[in-house]
């Protein structure tokens, strides 16, 4: 794709979509339509501001024809303030290709909802000034640990294909309750489904499709450090593992059962730490492997 119309904005990238197929009688109507949790007096202050453009850079007004197939760049933005996450991201390694980063308890790694600024991906696009950012894989708002990120597009191909390829290894640590009755390490296998609400997962019958090899890395009074290695990559695959064998991730707020939203309540952090990743560097053929610097 060419250069974005818009330039990097307090480190938010401009989104872009293409215009569906329908019949609006101009722009104003069409975007009220698609983003009904977006004013109408706010894409009425965007357009004026010139923040919403064609491919081309030229502004679309309020009054612009709908077209189909048309690009159109905006900035993304939220209609409520953000609350401030208290805690800070560490990058871990850097070259010409890879930013690695040790990302804290409840910071989102893509703005997504109500988080725009408090995100990984905009900190860091604010802190190295780079809008090409892009994560190669994700971790859940609730999980710490390794994320690494895409700094050079020409290359970011062939290291997506490894998460792809499954040809990652990924080691989790997770603080949970002992199990009893069972010798360490095995593997756990289960059918993972879409659970009855839409974020979260369940186990159901059938072809396994998830499989995590559990270990043990010490006791701690009552509760286990157990060592996690996924050998599949379902959402949510080791929090619903674990709360399956009846133990579930010390502040765990989906799993056995979906509580509440906490909302910006940071007091009780998910015990679960993406710890290491490693991989044979497809370009040098090295072997490389980058860990965490937290602790649960």
């Amino acid at each position: 794709m060419s250069r974005h119309p818009l330039p990097m904005r307090d480190g938010v990238a401009p989104s872009y979509l293409y215009l569906p197929e329908g019949d609006w009688p101009d722009m104003i109507t069409f975007l009220a339509a698609r983003f009904p949790d977006v004013s109408e007096a706010s894409w009425r202050e965007r357009m004026a501001r010139h923040d919403v453009v064609d491919a081309d850079g030229q502004p679309l007004l309020p009054s612009s024809r709908f077209k189909r197939g048309l690009r159109i760049f905006y900035y993304r933005e939220l209609e409520a303030p953000e609350t401030p996450i208290p805690f800070q991201e560490e990058i871990l390694h850097m070259d010409e290709h890879l930013v690695v980063v040790d990302k804290p308890h409840f910071l989102p790694v893509i703005p997504t909802g109500r988080f725009l600024h408090e995100t990984l991906l905009v900190r860091l696009r604010k802190t190295l000034g780079e809008e090409d950012l892009v994560p190669i894989h994700r971790l859940d708002r609730e999980t710490a640990g390794v994320v690494i990120f895409s700094r050079n597009a020409a290359t970011r191909g062939t290291y997506q294909s490894m998460f792809q390829k499954r040809v990652i290894d990924k080691e989790y640590e997770a603080l949970a309750p002992r199990l009893h009755g069972v010798e360490f390490p095995f593997s756990y296998r289960s059918r993972m489904v879409e659970g009855d609400k839409f974020f979260t997962m369940k186990e159901a019958e059938g072809e396994p499709n998830s499989e995590t090899l559990i270990d043990i890395v010490e006791q701690r009074g009552e509760l286990t450090l157990y060592r996690l290695y996924p050998h599949t990559g379902r959402q949510h695959q080791l929090r619903v593992h674990l709360s399956s064998l009846g133990i579930p991730i010390v502040n765990d707020a989906f799993y056995p059962v979906a509580l509440p939203c906490k909302q910006d309540d940071v007091s009780q952090p998910l015990q679960l730490l993406a710890r290491a990743i490693s991989f044979i560097d497809p370009l040098s053929g090295e072997w490389r492997e980058f860990r965490s610097r937290r602790t649960l």
